[in-house]
C-alpha cells in the first residue's frame, strides 16, 4: 500500500478523555496455523496497526511464522486511526500490547504521558546498539529513553531521474544544491525542462511542497533548529526557515524550471509527477519525491531496469555541516502493555528475520543493520536501505508531525505561496499564529 501523509490527531486531548469507547475494529485469527493449540490470553499478542491491504497480507506473513515457531497467537486490531483509537484504548484501560503509530510525534506524546513501556527493559541493550546506529536509536528516544523501533521507513531525501538520458544529454547528478541549480541552468539552456513538482491533488493538496520545504530547513539549518521548528519553538517568521521557504519558491516560479509552471504544479497527483521523467523524450529530468515513488515508476513502466533506467539521488547538501540528514516517513512499533509474549514479538520484530521476510515480499525498507543488502531484489532497492541505515542525522517529516490544524494550513499556505510568492510573510505570519493557537 502507498501511503501518502496521515492526517495528524494529537494523543494529548485524547489522553485526557477517560472512558472513551474504543472504536469498531477487526480481530484477524482466521489464518493460525492449524498445529497451534488455543492459545490462551497470557499466550496472545494484542497489536493495534493501520496495514491493510497488500501491506497487512506482508505483516500476516511475517506474523504467522513467529506464531508457527512459539505457539502464540497475533491479535490483530485494524485501524485507520491509530491515534484517536490507541489513546481511547488506553483511556479506556484496555490498552493493545504493542502498537503501529504513523509519526514520531505521538511517540512523543504516549512516552511523556507514561503511556509506553521504555524498550530498554524489554530489549536487550546490545542488540538494540547493534541493529540500529545511533541516528535511528535517537529518532525513536524520549528523553534519552528508547521508546520505538522504525520498522517500516520510507525516505524523504529521494530526486528521481532517467540515468540513460542523463548520459545521453552528458548531465552529471548533483551533489549539492548549488551544483543542481546549475545543472537546472544547463537544462534550460538545452530548451529542455529540468524539474516536475506536483502539489498533489486531493484532501492533502499541498502536502508534496511542504516535504520540499522540510527538506530544505533540515539540510539549510541543520537538525537541532529543525527540531525547534517542528516543536513550535522557532518561529516561522524566523530567518532561517524564512529564507528556507524561499529558496523553494525561488526554485519553483524560476521561468522554465518547471513542467507546466504554477498550473503544472498545482495540477496532478504524486504519482502521475513522476511520469514525465520517464516518457520517451522526457518532459522533465528531476522529480523529488518519497522512495515510494519508486513503485509508481515501476508499475507505469514495468519494462525499465532500476538502477539502469531509473534511480534516485540524495537530495542535495546545502549547508556542508549537514551533509548526509535524511527526512523520512515511518511506522513505528512501541510497546503499551508489557506481557511475556508481547516482549517475544516485540524483539522478533525488531530483529533481521521478521523484516527479511517482508522484504522479500516487497514494499519494506528496513533500517536494521543486520538485515542484508543483498535481501533487496533490485539495486534501487538496496541504495534506499543504504541510504537510511548509514544517515548522519535522521528527521521525520514535519508535515507528518505537526499538530492537525497547523498542518493543514501549511498545505493551504504552500498552494498560496505557488500562486503568489509576494505573501510570504503574511503567510508565514499566519502559520506562526496557527502554531500558537494549537499548544
Amino acid at each position: 500500500m502507498i501511503r501518502r501523509p496521515r492526517c495528524l490527531r494529537t494523543a494529548a486531548a485524547v489522553l485526557a478523555v477517560a472512558g472513551t469507547a474504543v472504536a469498531c475494529t477487526h480481530s484477524s485469527r482466521d489464518r493460525r496455523p492449524t498445529s497451534v493449540p488455543s492459545p490462551t490470553r497470557a499466550a496472545t499478542v494484542h497489536v493495534l496497526g493501520l496495514w491493510s491491504g497488500p501491506e497487512f497480507d506482508s505483516f500476516d506473513a511475517v506474523r504467522t511464522s513467529w506464531e508457527s515457531s512459539t505457539g502464540r497467537v497475533v491479535d490483530w486490531q485494524d485501524s485507520q486511526d491509530p491515534a484517536s483509537d490507541l489513546t481511547a484504548a488506553i483511556a479506556a484501560g484496555h490498552p493493545p500490547d504493542i502498537a503501529v503509530l504513523p509519526n514520531v510525534a505521538l511517540l512523543h506524546q504516549l512516552a511523556r504521558a507514561g503511556k509506553l513501556v521504555p524498550l530498554d527493559r524489554v530489549l536487550d541493550r546490545g542488540d538494540l546498539d547493534r541493529d540500529y546506529s545511533p541516528a535511528w536509536r535517537d529518532l525513536g528516544s524520549d528523553a534519552g529513553r528508547p521508546y520505538g523501533i522504525f520498522f517500516k521507513v520510507s525516505s524523504k531525501s529521494t530526486v528521481w531521474y532517467d540515468p540513460q538520458d542523463f548520459a545521453t544529454a552528458g548531465y552529471r547528478v548533483p551533489s549539492t544544491w548549488s551544483a543542481m541549480a546549475a545543472l537546472a541552468d544547463r537544462i534550460v539552456a538545452d530548451h529542455r525542462t529540468p524539474f516536475s513538482i506536483v502539489a498533489a491533488q486531493g484532501p492533502a493538496a499541498g502536502w508534496a511542497l511542504t516535504d520540499w520545504v522540510a527538506s530544505i530547513v533540515l539540510n539549510r539549518c541543520g537538525p537541532a533548529a529543525y527540531d525547534r521548528w517542528v516543536a513550535g519553538e522557532l518561529a516561522w517568521t524566523s530567518a532561517c526557515v524564512r529564507a528556507s521557504f524561499a529558496q523553494f519558491l525561488a526554485l519553483a516560479r524560476t521561468k522554465g524550471y518547471v513542467r507546466g509552471g504554477v498550473a503544472g504544479i498545482l495540477d496532478g497527483t504524486d504519482s502521475e509527477g513522476s511520469y514525465p521523467i520517464y516518457t520517451k523524450p522526457p518532459s522533465a529530468y528531476l522529480y523529488y519525491l518519497s522512495s515510494f515513488a519508486q513503485a509508481f515508476i515501476a508499475e507505469r513502466y514495468p519494462a525499465l531496469t532500476p538502477g539502469q533506467d531509473y534511480d534516485f539521488f540524495p537530495f542535495p547538501t546545502i549547508d556542508p555541516r549537514y551533509r548526509g540528514s535524511v527526512m523520512v516517513g515511518a511506522d513505528i512499533v512501541v510497546m503499551t502493555h508489557d506481557t511475556p509474549a508481547a516482549r517475544s514479538f516485540l524483539a522478533y520484530l525488531a530483529g533481521p528475520a521478521a523484516q527479511e521476510r517482508w522484504i522479500r515480499r516487497g514494499g519494506f525498507t528496513s533500517v536494521n543493520r543486520r538485515v542484508p543488502l543483498s535481501t533487496y531484489a533490485d539495486p534501487v532497492a538496496r541504495a534506499i536501505a543504504r541510504q537510511l541505515t548509514a544517515a548522519r542525522a535522521v528527521r521525520f517529516a514535519a508535515g507528518d508531525s505537526l499538530p492537525a490544524s497547523v498542518q493543514r494550513a501549511w498545505w493551504s499556505a504552500m498552494l498560496q505561496l505557488v500562486r503568489d510568492p509576494s505573501q510570504l510573510d503574511r503567510e508565514l505570519a499566519s502559520l506562526d499564529a496557527a502554531a500558537r493557537a494549537a499548544k
